[in-house]
């Protein structure tokens, strides 16, 4: 039986006793019905794994005790930066989740002119909040000891604009070459993701104003949640660690 994976935020060290969260101890206690002498794996973001026992368990409180720590060589080599237009209902959620589990480094949600989500203010914060949850939960599930960050949400302008040494990448269906022709002379990429409807007319211009280069993924329209896979994909296994 697989060991499980708990984030546990804060630091951690051989042979030092832990009190889990109240979040991870009610998953532990409540829903693993773990007990006294069981292990589990911890994490905390900074790229080791934490072996730990369980000294006690009720369905509230866990204490665990440290027992070993591991370095977790399952980050790629390549560090992709997502900036992902804000898409509708669950759609956010399943590509922050899928993307976290192929490698992405870092998500930026992004409002474009044909986003169709209105959020701001504390509603916006929450989702913020939310998406780092989901990001967590998808790296307890892929066994990643580095949580990537959801940044704040901004306009797309105001990403593109960033200072990056990356490589800009925008897909459009009226690109010149794939990903399988791009030369990567850097380990980080900017992959921008468009809404449902595309990216308007001033805006693929603006993102070229910005030295983004365009990329084909095929000959079909992909949705914007199978856009940001596919290419991510590509991408990890073009430069990254798949395959």
């Amino acid at each position: 039986m697989r060991v499980p994976r708990i984030y546990q935020l804060g630091e951690l060290a051989l042979c030092q006793t832990v009190m889990l969260d109240s979040e991870a101890a009610g998953h532990v206690g409540r829903v693993l019905r773990m007990g006294p002498g069981e292990n589990l794996e911890l994490f905390n973001g900074d790229g080791h794994n934490y072996l730990a026992e369980i000294v006690s368990a009720s369905k509230k409180n866990v204490e665990v005790k440290v027992l070993t720590q591991t370095t977790n060589d399952s980050e790629s080599p390549l560090n992709l930066h997502l900036g992902q237009v804000i898409s509708r209902g669950d759609r956010m959620d399943f590509t922050i989740q899928k993307s976290v589990e192929l490698g992405v480094s870092t998500i930026t949600p992004l409002f474009s002119e044909r986003c169709g989500v209105k959020l701001n203010g504390e509603r916006l914060e929450k989702k913020i909040q939310q998406w780092q949850k989901i990001v967590i939960s998808a790296c307890e599930q892929s066994g990643r000891s580095t949580v990537p960050l959801v940044r704040p949400a901004m306009s797309l302008e105001t990403w593109c604009a960033e200072p990056s040494q990356a490589l800009k990448l925008n897909l459009h269906p009226r690109a010149a070459h794939g990903i399988n022709g791009l030369q990567l002379d850097t380990t980080r990429v900017r992959l921008l993701i468009g809404p449902e409807g595309g990216l308007s007319e001033p805006e693929i211009m603006m993102t070229e104003q910005y030295q983004f280069t365009d990329v084909l993924l095929g000959p079909r329209v992909l949705r914007t949640e199978t856009a940001a896979l596919t290419a991510i994909s590509a991408l990890q296994l073009r430069f990254g660690d798949l395959g």
